[in-house]
């Protein structure tokens, strides 16, 4: 039972020090951009399967918080914004 977890914790641990170190590595930003994104894609998706347990779910609660996450991320983008952008210009005025 805790051999998963193990794993998982191992598969995540490996992609942090693998994104450190890309980190100091002279690549072109695109590239950079393009590993950097992918490699968080997977550590949500090993951290959600595995810690969240929603690789044993049904299908109906795994789309609901899949995606029920992002649409929550653009509401509060759209709620927040507005109000730093009008900060950031009171303070550089």
């Amino acid at each position: 039972m805790y051999r998963t977890y193990w794993i998982a914790w191992g598969v995540l641990l490996a992609l942090t020090l693998t994104m450190v170190v890309l980190d100091r590595a002279p690549l072109p930003y695109g590239v950079f951009l393009i590993v950097m994104l992918t490699a968080m894609l997977v550590k949500a998706t090993v951290i959600a399967a595995y810690f969240m347990h929603l690789r044993f779910e049904r299908w109906p609660l795994v789309l609901a918080i899949v995606l029920g996450l992002p649409i929550n991320a653009a509401i509060l983008y759209i709620l927040i914004v507005p109000d730093a952008r009008r900060i950031f210009e009171m303070i550089n005025r």
